[in-house]
């Protein structure tokens, strides 16, 4: 349900992902995706398979607009999304259930393997961050955190794996100093 309202206030094209030729579980899912259209007149519906919108995410990703899928597969359709966007370190996720909790998280996790290192990139955090705000009805406040990280980028002021000097403590103060200074 969630999807085809978030498609009727964008562009009106649903895509839903799953592996109809191989899982019973996803040919359940497209019924109940038809079983749900007709209710969203306006929104376009086009069913593909995982690794057919994968291919087509790396060479036209333009060509979509609100993706819905089940767990599994939106984590690897995710990553794949967030190297298209410029890496891990700039993708933030949520698990939106209308009405009830909802959980927000970039889309990298914890990264371990750099922990304690002043190397992890806080721009992910920081824009699911605006990403929740949006969702709890504070749009302002998650634009201008959105803003803070795009004027970071654009100055340069990033972590290594974006091509800066920063280590995260500095990229975070970066951010900050960018919110004081539009406020």
């Amino acid at each position: 349900q969630l999807g085809f309202t978030l498609a009727e206030d964008r562009r009106r094209h649903l895509t839903s992902v799953d592996k109809a030729n191989v899982l019973a579980s996803s040919r359940l899912w497209r019924e109940v995706v038809d079983e749900l259209a007709p209710r969203h007149p306006s929104v376009t519906v086009e069913h593909a398979l995982v690794d057919s919108t994968a291919y087509l995410l790396m060479v036209d990703p333009h060509r979509f607009d609100v993706i819905v899928t089940e767990n599994l597969f939106g984590d690897i359709l995710s990553d794949l999304g967030a190297g298209i966007a410029g890496g891990l370190g700039l993708t933030a996720s949520g698990n939106i259930h209308p009405g009830r909790v909802s959980m927000f998280e970039p889309v990298h996790g914890s990264a371990p393997d750099i922990a304690g290192q002043d190397r992890a990139n806080p721009f992910a955090a920081v824009l699911t961050s605006a990403l929740m705000l949006r969702h709890l009805g504070h749009a302002e406040a998650g634009d201008r955190l959105e803003n803070a990280v795009r004027d970071c980028i654009l100055a340069g002021e990033t972590t290594g794996e974006l091509g800066g000097t920063l280590g995260t403590q500095a990229a975070g103060d970066a951010i900050v100093a960018r919110l004081r200074a539009a406020s």
